[in-house]
């Protein structure tokens, strides 16, 4: 397993770089915040997105995509989160790009796929419960009427929930909260009756929502994937998931470390550089190695999804537990770094912070993803 980009794929990063730069600096994301505006990111920016493909990344050429695999959508979504570019293309280029292309009908990919190429359609993956992340925690209920199908209950900090056109829904058909068994996924309309979306106001200015579905009735070719496994289904789609979100999330703690590096280049005290301090300098050092290794474990496990390398649980969760360790390191270290003025709002290395706190809770937190590391590993 090389641990380098291709050609390809380092075209493709400097591509992202660059439109990250130049369209969606980090002021974009301060305006989007500041006037409240109602999805958290700029339609016409996701529209740009569009038109240079990033969608499809994940989707194959039949359906309008580029199949470009893992790591192409991995670096885009690196570069964006140095400026923190707000859009859905986690939610839909990742998560719904890669259920229905995997998991989907015929008919359900032929409905939805061409569309996410085209920009005309949001999804969100609707899976927690509570404020810890656990499939198998699942109560939400999914009781057979006929051919149809009725849901019941709640889900939590969906993540693109208060904005998506199709919600792909993890609902119990059978067994008890707690067990693995008995899980089925559905693709549901979100505007279809009796389902209620909560915008929730979170640190990092994000678009997250709980959903309420109160007696929402679909029909049966809804289903994705096979009833009563869709444990195992959103455990392949989550470790996609994972890996792209470990991949962000890598992104944000390279723009604060680079961003905290420059500060201790220009900051005097005593008028002397507090660059020049050795224990900053050593505080500065810890972060670059553990970066480093961060890299490593990301590539690693985009690899392995590419390669549909039979270590990709493990892997996943080795990079979304680095990821988050290193992005709550590096997320503390620039505002002890900064000092005082870190924490206000003149200062952009506090959306870092922010941003970090929610994204280590997304799939899953670094203890959750040590424990299941452990677990996978026979320990």
């Amino acid at each position: 397993m090389k641990l380098v980009l291709t050609e390809e794929e380092q075209f493709l990063k400097d591509t992202a770089k660059s439109f990250a730069d130049e369209r969606s600096p980090i002021t974009h994301f301060r305006s989007l915040r500041d006037k409240n505006d109602p999805v958290l990111w700029d339609e016409e920016v996701w529209n740009e997105m569009v038109k240079l493909g990033w969608p499809g990344i994940l989707i194959p050429e039949e359906y309008g995509g580029s199949n470009f695999g893992i790591t192409g959508i991995g670096v885009v979504l690196n570069e964006c989160a140095k400026t923190l570019t707000p859009s859905p293309l986690f939610a839909t280029g990742v998560l719904g790009a890669y259920a229905i292309t995997n998991f989907g009908t015929d008919e359900q990919k032929q409905n939805y796929l061409p569309k996410i190429v085209s920009g005309d359609l949001t999804t969100a993956l609707a899976i927690d419960e509570s404020s810890h992340h656990d499939p198998k925690e699942t109560d939400v209920t999914a009781k057979k009427e006929g051919s149809n199908f009725v849901i019941d209950g709640k889900k939590t900090f969906v993540i693109d929930g208060s904005s998506a056109d199709l919600l792909i829904v993890l609902a119990r058909t059978s067994g008890n909260k707690g067990d693995f068994a008995g899980l089925t996924l559905f693709l549901v309309d979100s505007n279809t009756a009796g389902i209620k979306k909560i915008k929730l106001d979170m640190a990092d200015s994000r678009n997250y929502a709980n959903i309420v579905f109160d007696n929402v009735e679909i029909s049966n070719s809804n289903v994705l994937g096979d009833i009563e496994t869709g444990g195992e289904t959103v455990e392949d789609i989550l470790d996609i998931g994972r890996i792209a979100i470990a991949s962000e999330m890598l992104g944000n703690a390279e723009a604060a470390f680079d961003t905290t590096l420059d500060y201790l280049k220009q900051r005097k005290q005593f008028g002397v550089l507090i660059g020049s301090f050795q224990a900053l300098q050593h505080r500065a050092a810890e972060m670059f190695c553990e970066l480093e290794l961060t890299k490593s474990s990301v590539m690693a496990a985009m690899k392995a999804a590419e390669e549909g390398s039979n270590e990709l649980q493990r892997l996943s969760s080795l990079a979304k537990t680095m990821a988050g360790e290193t992005l709550h390191l590096v997320s503390n270290e620039a505002i002890q770094m900064h000092g005082g003025i870190g924490v206000t709002d003149e200062y952009d290395i506090g959306f870092f912070l922010k941003r970090a706190r929610v994204a280590e809770q997304i799939f899953g937190s670094s203890k959750f993803h040590t424990e299941r590391y452990a677990n996978l590993s026979g320990f």
